[in-house]
């Protein structure tokens, strides 16, 4: 019937997934209102795409894939629409923004600073390698790269943010 294309079965199919895109998205943009514009386009795409799911893959890689997606193309326009806003104010530095500083000092609390360091590709290996418990095959289907590709950027975020803990955390390791 959902691929039929009718919306409320579409619903119970969804459900479960509702937490763990949203969590997916705001792991991956760092803010909350964007995490949810980024999940309810990644399930109003998913409904639209619906014809062409492969049904012998997990609906959940898939889905996740597509937020993925969304979350890359929204964290690429906020990129634009920075630089865009430094050019019209002269071609200076972009004014402090003490909200983000805010929301850095909080996030640096958790797990979430320590993400951070991550470059963007890092990020979304980790996120969804070690958050969301993906295999390596799965990750590399969602975020369209070869499994030697995930290991790689696996291997590099894993030592960064060792490293990072071993800095800002040095009690940690007092109990090894």
């Amino acid at each position: 019937m959902v691929l039929a294309g009718r919306s409320e079965a579409f619903e119970p199919l969804v459900t479960p997934y509702r937490g763990p895109v949203l969590a997916l998205a705001y792991r991956l943009t760092r803010d909350r209102e964007v995490a949810r514009e980024v999940a309810q386009e990644a399930f109003f795409k998913a409904f639209r795409s619906l014809g062409r799911f492969d049904v012998s893959r997990p609906f959940r890689n898939w889905l996740f894939q597509i937020a993925a997606n969304e979350a890359r193309d929204r964290l690429r326009e906020h990129v634009r629409e920075r630089a865009a806003l430094r050019d019209a104010a002269g071609g200076g530095p972009a004014a402090v923004d003490p909200e983000a500083g805010h929301d850095r000092r909080e996030l640096r609390a958790g797990l979430m600073s320590l993400l951070e360091a991550l470059s963007p590709r890092e990020r979304e290996v980790v996120v969804l390698r070690d958050l969301e418990e993906l295999d390596i095959r799965e990750t590399s289907r969602v975020l369209g790269c070869s499994a030697v590709a995930v290991r790689v950027h696996l291997s590099k975020a894993r030592r960064k943010l060792g490293d990072l803990v071993r800095r800002d955390f040095p009690h940690l390791e007092e109990g090894r």
